[in-house]
This record gives C-alpha cells, sequence and structure tokens, in this order.
C-alpha cells in the first residue's frame, strides 16, 4: 500500500487537518495510564505529510491546560485530541506527528483493521515490547 491522503478533525469540527499515511506501514496502542484512559490508538505521520488546516489556536495542552506551544493537544470546546507532535529525543530519532485513527474522516473500519497494530507495554515501562495481554487495548 502506498500512502493515502485523510482529512481529519475533532468533534465539533474547529480543528482540521490532512495528513498522507501509509496506514499498512502499522499503528500503534499503548497500556500506560495515559493512553488507556484516552483509549488512544494512534498512527504516524512524518511533519512533510501532515498540514493542520484550521484549530491551532482551539488546542490545549494536557499537562498545562493551556494554549499548546508546539500545536498539539486536544481541543478546548470538545475535548478530542486529534494529533500530538513528537520531538526528536534519546528515545526517538525523528520528529512524527501522532495522529489518532478516531479523528481520520471518512476512514473505513475495513481498511482500520487491516493494519497491523504495534502495542507498546507502557505500564510496565517496557515500551519496545508488547503486554502481555492486549485484548482489551
Amino acid at each position: 500500500m502506498q500512502k493515502q491522503t485523510y482529512q481529519g478533525s475533532c468533534h465539533c469540527g474547529r480543528v482540521t487537518f490532512e495528513a498522507a499515511i501509509d496506514l499498512s506501514r502499522g499503528t500503534s496502542k499503548c497500556n500506560c495510564t495515559s493512553c488507556w484512559k484516552k483509549r488512544w490508538w494512534s498512527v504516524r505521520c512524518q511533519p512533510d505529510d501532515f498540514r493542520a488546516i484550521s484549530g491551532e489556536s482551539e488546542l490545549v495542552d494536557a499537562r498545562t491546560m493551556t494554549k499548546s506551544s508546539n500545536p498539539s493537544g486536544f481541543c478546548k470546546h470538545c475535548g478530542v485530541q486529534t494529533y500530538s507532535w513528537v520531538e526528536k529525543s534519546d528515545w526517538n530519532p525523528e520528529t512524527y506527528v501522532a495522529i489518532s485513527v478516531a479523528a481520520l474522516d471518512g476512514l473505513e473500519p475495513a481498511t482500520l483493521l487491516a493494519a497491523p497494530v504495534e502495542y507498546c507495554d507502557g505500564r510496565a515501562d517496557n515500551w519496545w515490547n508488547a503486554p502481555a495481554e492486549t485484548r482489551h487495548l
């Protein structure tokens, strides 16, 4: 499969974006308490393949509850987290945009179900391995 351009949005429609994504490269689910409580299921997108269309000023950082400095966070009106910028770090070799698959408009369930899923055991601080149980994720 190759990249397909998807439009995405929050529930109220104030935050919108588009991204060229290759779902055949996989998606990610984690069992850490943050991802678990948000039901976060994401797909990576290269920064050059991502374009915010509207609503960056409507995003609030979950940690500080203030306007996000790196256009990430959740919509302050409807509470949906659409995407998050993940900066290059010791554990991450390159910056990418983590996009919530639930925020992708028009994504067919069959397409999503065909995408591989990588599971991360964040709850046990064993991020690079899958947890023993994944059915609940």
